[in-house]
């Protein structure tokens, strides 16, 4: 349980029931839902685009010291396609976002060795944008490091739709039987297959901004992922914040439906 101090309207994290430890497991896959960027910027009475610019900053932190600290996969819900119905004027910043974003940061990603990944309905998205995610996805293909992945202009329901259509037509073209279908198989045909397969599902799903909910994201994937929800919103989510997070993962009885000995099934 976290404890916050409110202070010039940021929330600051006091303290941390855990400790983090790098000798404890790190996990391999986190996931966050990057919440609170337009309550940020209200809050000192500026334009939302405000935060969603310095929320990009704080993907820049939160990548390098993720990368630092051995996570294999990063994934961040970048926009949802439940976020075309907000107002234009942020819409339109927010596709010109990934232009400026990778613009800058590639050069130092290809230095820290992280690969860009970007899954969603890209095809959708405006060609200066398309274009700027395609030439980060190619500028950094072959590097080995952590794999930051953005999920743009993506939603989980229309993903698993959009699998089962894949999934059916291929079955139909080899005369394949539905009985051939199992968990491992399908999840070849989500947007993270192209992920390895121990990767593909995260261990730690993060939410920030104080919102207790998923939002259409990575509903398959996330089946046993740990939820860790945080009243920081977005922009003020730092690095100590990261550990915080981790720390309570480490703290956590994971059993994946099993118990693990005689006593604890009494």
């Amino acid at each position: 349980m976290l404890r916050f101090l409110p202070q010039k309207n940021k929330y600051i994290v006091e303290e941390s029931e855990f400790s983090f430890s790098k000798e404890l497991p790190i996990p391999k896959h986190i996931a966050i839902i990057m919440d609170g960027n337009g309550r940020w910027a209200q809050n000192r009475r500026l334009p939302r685009v405000a935060g969603h610019k310095e929320g990009m900053e704080t993907v820049k932190k939160i990548t390098k010291h993720a990368s630092k600290l051995g996570v294999k996969v990063l994934t961040l819900y970048a926009f949802s396609t439940e976020n075309w119905k907000r107002p234009n004027e942020e819409v339109n910043f927010l596709m010109q976002l990934p232009v400026d974003f990778f613009d800058t940061f590639v050069p130092e990603l290809k230095k820290e060795n992280v690969r860009v990944e970007v899954m969603g309905y890209k095809e959708f998205l405006p060609k200066h944008t398309q274009e700027a995610v395609e030439r980060a996805m190619e500028e950094t293909k072959n590097n080995t490091g952590l794999i930051l992945n953005f999920a743009l202009n993506y939603g989980s329901r229309a993903e698993i739709i959009t699998a089962i259509q894949s999934l059916y037509t291929q079955l139909q073209a080899n005369q394949g039987n539905i009985n051939e279908i199992t968990e491992d198989t399908f999840a070849d045909y989500l947007m993270t297959g192209f992920l390895p397969t121990d990767l593909r599902d995260p261990e730690l799903v993060i939410r920030t901004s104080g919102e207790e909910r998923i939002s259409n994201f990575l509903l398959w994937q996330i089946a046993y992922s740990e939820l860790f929800f945080t009243r920081a919103f977005w922009p003020d989510f730092d690095e100590q914040a990261l550990e915080n997070a981790i720390a309570s993962y480490q703290n956590r009885d994971r059993r994946f439906g099993a118990v693990k000995n005689e006593e604890e099934s009494v």
